[in-house]
C-alpha cells in the first residue's frame, strides 16, 4: 500500500508565528496560526485535519462493513468533533465524537448500529486514535 505524507512549514514562535500544511496530494493547501488552533481565529489546525481524516476513514469503514454484511448503503454522511484540553498542563485530545447518517436499504436499526460500532473499531484512523481517551458514535439511519 502507498505512504502518505502532507508537510507542515512554522515560522516565528508560537503565539505570533504561522504557518502552512499541505497535503502530499496537494488537494489541500491551508494556512494555520496559534488562534486558529486555540481560539476561533481564521485558518486550520491539525485537529480539524484529523477530524477530516477520521471523519472520512470512519464513512469509507463503514460503507465497506455495510456492503459486506449484504446491505450496500446509499450514502454515508459523517462528521467528527475532535476535543482538544488542557490535561496537566499540556494540550491532549481527550474525545473525539462521531455523528454518522446512513441511508442504508434493508436493515434494522439494532444490525445497522451493531455494523457500525464495529466499523468504528476497525477504522484505521480510530486504531490509530487509540490513545484518545474516548470516541464516542452516535449513528442513525435516515
Amino acid at each position: 500500500m502507498p505512504v502518505r505524507k502532507a508537510k507542515a512549514v512554522w515560522e516565528g514562535g508560537l503565539r505570533q508565528g504561522k504557518g502552512v500544511m499541505e497535503l502530499g496530494s496537494q488537494a489541500f493547501q491551508g494556512p494555520y496560526s496559534y488562534p486558529s488552533r486555540f481560539e476561533e481565529g481564521e485558518g486550520t489546525n491539525p485537529e480539524e485535519l484529523i477530524a477530516a481524516a477520521h471523519a472520512g476513514c470512519f464513512s469509507m469503514a463503514l460503507a465497506a462493513s455495510l456492503e459486506r454484511e449484504g446491505f450496500p448503503p446509499k450514502r454515508v454522511s459523517t462528521e467528527a468533533r475532535v476535543h482538544l484540553e488542557m490535561v496537566d498542563g499540556k494540550p491532549t485530545l481527550t474525545r473525539i465524537e462521531l455523528f454518522t447518517e446512513a441511508e442504508v436499504p434493508g436493515i434494522s436499526p439494532e444490525k445497522f448500529l451493531e455494523i457500525a460500532e464495529a466499523a468504528k473499531e476497525g477504522c484505521p484512523i480510530s486504531r490509530a486514535l487509540a490513545g484518545v481517551k474516548e470516541i464516542a458514535l452516535q449513528a442513525r439511519l435516515v
